[in-house]
């Protein structure tokens, strides 16, 4: 089966093609502002790497209807559309990357795979806001979590790369960290997700490139009711110029960390603020998990930045989790980062939501059922 798979981002385009094997046999990024992609420069790319016969759609929402990957057709995708007001800045790009593709692809299987639908095993505790049940039920106000596809794909590849060492008995407990300009952490039980930091929307949880993360929802009342700032400033400032962006004046994490080498009072504080929030999610994840056995690092400042791997590593200790320096200073995608003797295995691990994607493919459509590493 040669698979295209489509991935909508905030003003990109991003295509993959994967062969039977999962070998990659090419990539393009084609700009997308607004969601809108120029269907010329589709069309080529779709032609050079044809023939094609499965698609794969990263969509960001499934809500609480669509728990897995499901088969494309137009009861699916009015059903994505209606999801819309729960992710105005992403399900409408998802779906236009989905409608794009299938103009030039009518008559090719498309298979919607859901960064939710990972989280659809978390129990009630760990989805329930303490809001009043009148309101849950009517709004469907819940904990959905995000970046599913990626935790999926980071907690299996650390399973198998932590197999056949010394582990102790029973489930295996898992922290991914899809630490990227979106962040976030989930807690694996076994495979199976029981709790991530984002909740309802993305912009909770840890600090990201431009999200504030969680915020008191006291302080966003106090800025409308005293200061007369209006909900679609709240959300646009939230979303768009928090975070490190706001806290730094950069959202370029390896800009931050050398201003704060040059003393920089802003990028000291927003490096402070940003390690606390994510040694406080990690131990929290442990929380839910009742221990930890496995810790695992992605996304672009999960791959990329060794520094924050190792300060964040350092202040979790009391979990079992030490990092070894020089390995950790020069790790590259997938490596075991461990210290000797730590009783935490700790790994970095390159995002392949496209890995994932396909996975879900074949669970639709026939095939293997597992992804091979590559």
């Amino acid at each position: 089966m040669r698979l295209l798979v489509v991935n909508a981002g905030s003003s990109s385009l991003k295509l993959s093609v994967l062969d039977e094997h999962d070998t990659l046999l090419g990539s393009e990024v084609l700009p997308a502002p607004g969601g809108q992609v120029d269907q010329a420069a589709l069309k080529d790319v779709i032609a050079h790497h044809s023939p094609i016969d499965a698609v794969g759609h990263r969509i960001v929402h499934g809500g609480t209807e669509f728990t897995g990957p499901v088969l494309v057709d137009a009861r699916v995708v009015r059903r994505l559309e209606a999801l819309s007001d729960l992710a105005p800045l992403h399900q409408p790009k998802s779906l236009r990357g989905l409608q794009a593709v299938s103009r030039m692809l009518p008559n090719v299987p498309a298979v919607a795979c859901f960064d939710t639908a990972f989280h659809a095993t978390m129990p009630a505790a760990a989805t329930t806001y303490a809001l009043p049940v009148q309101w849950r039920r009517r709004w469907d106000l819940r904990r959905f979590g995000f970046h599913g596809l990626s935790h999926s794909y980071a907690s299996r590849r650390g399973a198998e790369m932590s197999s056949g060492g010394p582990r102790r008995p029973g489930p295996l407990r898992t922290v991914t960290c899809h630490l990227g300009a979106g962040a976030s952490l989930a807690a694996v039980l076994d495979g199976a997700s029981v709790d991530t930091t984002m909740g309802f929307t993305p912009n909770e949880g840890l600090v990201m490139a431009t999200r504030s993360g969680s915020v008191d929802p006291g302080l966003l009342l106090w800025l409308e009711d005293h200061v007369g700032m209006p909900s679609s400033e709240l959300a646009s400032t939230l979303e768009h110029r928090s975070g490190l962006l706001g806290l730094s004046g950069t959202a370029d994490m390896r800009a931050v960390l050398e201003a704060e080498s040059k003393a920089d009072a802003d990028a000291t504080l927003a490096i402070g603020v940003y390690l606390h929030r994510l040694r406080a999610g990690i131990g929290a994840m442990v929380a839910a998990l009742g221990g930890l056995d496995v810790l695992v690092f992605t996304g672009g400042v999960g791959e990329r930045s060794a520094p924050v791997r190792w300060r964040a590593a350092e202040g979790l200790g009391h979990l079992g989790v030490a990092l070894d320096e020089d390995v950790n200073a020069t790790a590259q995608p997938d490596q075991e980062l461990t210290a000797t003797g730590a009783p935490v295995r700790s790994f970095v691990v390159e995002a392949r939501e496209d890995l994932e994607i396909a996975r879900g493919v074949r669970q639709v459509l026939g095939g293997p059922g597992d992804s091979v590493f590559v």
